[in-house]
C-alpha cells in the first residue's frame, strides 16, 4: 500500500492576513506553509499527519508532493523528520495563477511513480486537534462497497448549506445520489455537507482526466462530475457531528491537500484546542438510564399488543466515561465480585446475585456500538476511554424467563447497555440523525440477545430511549415493516400516586412466561391470542382515560390486566409471593398489577388517606414499598458537556 501527502497549496489567502495582521504576533509565520504552522504541543501540522501515515505495516511507500515555491521548506522538514528526501514530489508551480490543481497533481503522482493501487483523496482545509482518525475503519468500508466512497458530515446548526457542497445519501444502501456544490435554499433538505475526502478505486484512477474541468477548480466540480455524471456508484461515510478534520487519514493511497484556511481559522483552532487540552484533558461524561413500570398491557408487548409504560427516577443505573491513554473497563465491586471473605461467603453471593455481573455488558455494547457504525458508514475517531457502572435497581423490579437464581433482572441489564450507549453517543458526537430512538432500542436489544443470549423484549429498551410516559404499539404490521413500532410520548402532567412494592427475597415469584409463548406462536392457544388482543384494548383504553386525567377509569383497567394476567399464567405461574402482594393492596382499595415479569407490583392508591397504612401493612409484611416519582424528559434533559459545547463552538468543517 502506499500514501501520499499533498500540499501543493499556495496559501495565498493566510499569507496576505499575515502580511496585514498590525498585531506582529504572527510575523514570524510569513513564508511558511500552512502544514508547517506550528499546532498543538508545538508540533506542526505536517507532524500529526506523518506520525499517522508513518506505519510500514500499512505502507511499503509514503510519498508527499508540493509545489516548487515551498518545496525548500518541506525537503528541510523532510531531513528533519526521518522523511525520505526523495519521495518529496514538487509539481513545478510557482504561483497560484500556475498552480496544477488537485487532480492533475493527483495524476502526477500516479503518473511519475507508476502507481497502481487504490486511492484516497483528501483535501484538508481545515485545522484540528483531533489527529487520531479511525482510518482503518474507512478503509474496510470503502472495501466492502462495489465503488467508490466520498466521506461527509451533518451541518451545524446555523451552518449554510449554500456555503458547502451538500450531497444526498440514501440511509438504507449508504449510496451518495446527488452532489450540489453549495446549493441555493430549496435546491435540497439534505444538511450533509460533502468533505473532500474520497477512496478511489484503481480501476477508476484513468478516468481522472475525463474531468478536464476540474483541473485547475476547486474539487467540488470534479466531485459533482464523479457523482451526477459517472456511470460507476458513489458511497458515503459519515464523520460524527463535531469532528473537525485537518486531513489525517490512513489508506491504500492517500492525498491530502491544503486549502485556503486563513489566519482567524488558524488562530481559532489554536486557541481553542490549547484551552480545551489544558483546561477539560479528560471531561467525566456520565449518563443515567432509568427504571420503568409497566403501567397497562404487559406482557402483551412480547406478542405484538400494546402497552403504556412509565419510567421513574428512583431506580437507575449510571455509566461514566473519562478519556483516557487504553481503553479499560471497571469492574463494579457489588456487581463483579472477584474477592471473597471466604467459600461460604463466594456461594451466598453466587446463589443470590448469580455469576455474571454488568462488565460484560459494558464489553458487548461497545463491540456492538463500533460494529454499528462500522456498518452504518459512520466513522469514529480512535480515542480511547475507562468506562466504569453504579446502579441501584433491585433486580426483583423485573426479571427474566429464567429461575431467578440464574439471572439478574432485565430491567438492570438493559439501563446498563443503555446508559453506556448514551456515554459513546456522548463521546464520538453520534446524534439521533446517525442512530433514531426506535433503531436505538432496538440497539440496547440486540446486544442483549445477539452478544450475550439473554432473553429479553423491546418495552424497556423503548422507554429507556423515550423516557417519560410512553405509548408502544408493537403490532406485527408495524413490526415486520419497519422493524419497530409505534411509539408516542405522552403528557406527564398531573399524574395521581403510583406506588411499587418488591419482595426482599424472590425467590418464590414463580416462573410468569410459563409456556404461553410456545402456545402463542403455534395458535393452539386461543385463549392466549384473545388475552393479547385484549391487553391491547385495555391499553388503548388506558390511554385514553391518562388523556383525559381519569383515573378511576385508569385504576379500574389496572386491576382488569392483572386479572387477565393471572387468568392465562395462573396462580401456580404467578406464584405466591406475588400473589400475597396483590391481595395485600386490594385490602387496602388500590389498584394493583404487576409492573413487568415478576418480583414486584405497581399501584395506584386513590385515597390518600390509606397510603400511610398501605406503605406501613406492605413492610410488616417484609416487602420493601416506595412511592414512585416519574421522570419527566422534559426536566430530565442532559445539559451539553464543556466538551460538547467546545465542539459546537470550534471552527467548521468541511471545504
Amino acid at each position: 500500500m502506499i500514501c501520499i501527502l499533498l500540499v501543493a497549496g499556495h496559501g495565498t489567502v493566510l499569507e496576505t492576513q499575515i502580511k496585514n495582521d498590525t498585531t506582529g504576533l504572527y510575523g514570524h509565520l510569513a513564508g511558511v506553509p500552512k502544514a508547517l504552522l506550528p499546532g498543538i504541543g508545538g508540533k506542526k501540522i505536517l507532524d500529526f499527519w506523518w506520525e499517522t501515515v508513518n506505519m510500514r505495516q500499512l505502507f511499503t511507500d509514503v510519498y508527499l508532493v508540493t509545489n516548487a515555491d515551498k518545496y525548500k521548506h518541506y525537503e528541510r522538514w523532510a531531513t528533519a523528520n526521518d522523511f525520505p528526501v526523495e519521495n518529496v514530489v514538487n509539481d513545478g508551480s510557482t504561483r497560484l495563477e500556475d498552480r496544477l490543481g488537485a487532480v492533475a497533481d493527483l495524476e502526477l503522482v500516479i503518473r511519475s511513480r507508476a502507481l497502481h493501487d487504490d486511492v484516497m483523496v483528501i483535501a484538508g482545509d481545515m485545522l484540528s486537534a483531533d489527529q487520531n482518525f479511525d482510518v482503518a475503519q474507512v478503509i474496510r468500508f470503502f472495501r466492502s462497497k462495489p465503488g467508490e466512497l466520498m466521506i461527509y458530515y451533518e451541518l451545524e446548526e446555523g451552518e449554510s448549506s449554500s456555503s458547502r457542497g451538500i450531497v444526498e445519501v440514501c440511509p438504507h444502501t449508504h449510496r451518495i445520489t446527488r452532489f450540489l456544490e453549495k446549493p441555493e435554499g430549496g435546491l435540497t433538505a439534505s444538511r450533509l455537507a460533502s468533505v473532500v475526502f474520497y477512496c478511489i478505486r484503481r480501476n477508476s484512477l484513468s478516468h481522472l482526466s475525463d474531468s478536464s474541468a476540474c483541473t485547475r477548480r476547486p474539487d467540488g466540480a470534479w466531485t459533482e462530475w464523479l457523482v451526477n455524471h459517472r456511470q460507476l456508484e458513489v458511497f458515503g461515510m459519515k464523520l460524527p457531528s463535531g469532528f473537525q478534520l485537518i486531513g489525517q487519514v490512513v489508506g491504500v493511497i492517500i492525498i491530502i491537500i491544503v486549502m485556503t484556511t486563513g489566519l482567524p481559522d488558524y488562530t481559532k483552532w489554536l486557541t481553542h484546542y490549547s484551552t480545551k487540552k489544558r483546561d477539560h484533558p479528560a471531561e467525566p461524561i456520565v449518563c443515567r438510564s432509568y427504571a420503568r413500570v409497566g403501567l397497562m398491557g404487559n406482557p402483551s408487548d412480547g406478542f405484538n399488543g400494546k402497552t403504556i409504560a412509565m419510567s421513574v427516577s428512583n431506580f437507575w443505573a449510571e455509566v461514566t466515561l473519562v478519556e483516557s491513554a487504553a481503553l479499560v473497563l471497571v469492574p463494579h465491586p457489588l456487581n463483579d465480585p472477584t474477592a471473597f471473605g471466604s467459600l461460604q461467603d463466594l456461594f451466598c453471593i453466587s446463589r443470590k446475585e448469580g455469576y455474571l455481573g454488568g462488565l460484560r455488558l459494558l464489553q458487548a455494547t461497545c463491540k456492538k456500538f463500533y460494529q454499528f457504525c462500522s456498518n452504518q458508514g459512520i466513522a469514529l475517531t480512535k480515542q480511547n476511554f475507562t468506562l466504569r457502572y453504579d446502579t441501584n435497581i433491585p433486580r426483583q423490579v423485573t426479571v427474566l424467563e429464567l429461575p431467578h437464581l440464574e439471572t439478574q433482572a432485565s430491567f438492570l441489564l438493559s439501563a446498563i447497555v443503555s446508559a453506556t450507549l448514551k456515554c459513546l453517543m456522548k463521546f464520538y458526537s453520534i446524534t439521533d440523525n446517525d442512530l433514531p430512538k426506535p433503531i436505538r432500542a432496538n440497539f440496547i436489544l440486540n446486544v442483549e440477545t445477539d452478544e450475550l443470549f439473554i432473553t429479553a423484549g423491546l418495552q424497556d429498551r423503548v422507554v429507556q430511549v423515550y423516557e417519560g410516559l410512553v405509548y408502544m404499539d408493537f403490532s406485527r404490521t408495524l413490526m415486520d415493516e419497519h422493524g419497530y413500532g409505534s411509539y408516542v410520548s405522552m403528557d406527564m402532567g398531573a399524574l395521581p400516586p403510583f406506588w411499587l412494592a418488591y419482595l426482599s427475597d424472590p425467590s418464590d415469584s414463580g416462573r410468569i412466561h410459563s409456556n404461553i409463548r410456545q402456545r402463542w406462536l403455534s395458535g393452539s392457544g386461543t385463549l392466549v391470542v384473545e388475552a393479547m388482543r385484549t391487553f391491547a384494548e385495555l391499553t388503548d383504553r388506558a390511554r385514553v382515560a391518562l388523556e383525559n386525567r381519569d383515573w378511576t377509569t385508569l385504576a379500574q383497567l389496572m386491576d382488569q390486566n392483572f386479572e387477565l394476567r393471572r387468568t392465562v399464567y395462573t396462580d401456580e405461574c404467578l406464584g405466591p409471593g406475588n400473589l400475597k402482594m396483590v391481595r395485600l393492596a386490594k385490602k387496602f382499595g388500590s389498584a394493583v398489577k404487576l409492573p413487568g415479569s415478576g418480583g414486584a407490583v405497581v399501584g395506584l392508591c386513590l385515597d390518600p388517606t390509606q397510603l400511610v397504612a398501605l406503605r406501613q401493612a406492605f413492610q410488616e409484611a417484609g416487602r420493601v414499598f416506595c412511592l414512585l416519582t416519574p421522570l419527566n424528559p422534559a426536566a430530565n434533559a442532559d445539559p451539553p458537556t464543556q466538551r460538547q459545547a467546545a465542539q459546537r463552538s470550534g471552527p467548521g468543517t468541511g471545504p
